[in-house]
């Protein structure tokens, strides 16, 4: 009787590791295919020059930093809505914004803030502006991504390279710019602010198709592919599908 009751256990406990391997491999899975989802999606907060990045400081800096000038604008990085907009002794004037994959991303340091608690935003939003506010050395965003929910210990926080494309230390990056796989391709600076800036000037703009190229755009447009370089402060002929180019 013992030994059918101890293969009975030894039977149950076996298929108990089969489930939890089986739904840790689904989470996984999903987990990928989200991840795959935002990266090629989103995109980078604010202008200026990667001063630090995730996990330095014996592990305790849980996100990236970027160095520009005060007031220079900062971007949601997709669309979402605005969860926290306060003034914190450590962050200053600081942003979280929950977005539909359930990530949440948090937006430090800033001057000014421009949305309020509730606010339903869109990708490219300003929703604030970039300073040194709370315990900040310097004029920088500090910009950090959490998975479902950010805690005080940060157990939930991730590398927002994952997200947005491998960077260094030292490295200029632009707002506007949309990660994909570890590249790191360029679009329409300050999204919103340049839409209402062509509609002032009478600039028009073009949606990047699937198969478009520079070039193919170029002819269609009757323009060089160094006026539309020009035009949308591109440094590479990379572009993506659905980014955003003015054109004349």
């Amino acid at each position: 009787m013992r030994d059918y009751i101890k293969r009975v256990l030894i039977a149950l406990i076996m298929a108990l590791c089969v489930s939890l391997l089986f739904l840790g491999g689904k989470h996984s899975e999903a987990s990928m295919k989200d991840e795959k989802v935002i990266k090629d999606g989103w995109i980078w907060p604010t202008d200026g020059i990667i001063s630090d990045t995730y996990g330095t400081r014996m592990g305790k800096h849980k996100g990236i930093d970027i160095a520009g000038k005060i007031n220079t604008p900062v971007l949601a990085v997709a669309d979402g809505q605005v969860v926290k907009s306060y003034f914190s002794n450590t962050y200053g004037n600081v942003v979280f914004i929950k977005h539909p994959s359930h990530f949440v991303t948090v937006y430090a340091h800033l001057n000014k803030r421009t949305v309020i608690e509730g606010q339903m935003i869109k990708q490219g939003t300003v929703i604030g502006k970039m300073g040194r506010t709370g315990e900040a050395t310097g004029t920088h965003l500090h910009f950090e991504t959490h998975q479902q929910v950010w805690r005080y210990d940060k157990k939930f926080a991730m590398d927002p390279e994952k997200l947005l494309g491998s960077v260094d230390t030292g490295v200029m990056v632009r707002g506007g710019i949309a990660g994909i796989h570890n590249d790191v391709l360029e679009a329409s600076t300050h999204v919103k602010q340049q839409n209402e800036n062509n509609s002032r000037t009478g600039k028009k703009q073009y949606i990047v198709k699937q198969g478009d190229t520079l070039y193919s755009i170029s002819r269609k447009t009757n323009m060089t592919v160094t006026r539309i370089k020009e035009l949308n402060d591109l440094s590479s002929n990379l572009i993506k599908p659905k980014q955003i180019l003015t054109i004349n």
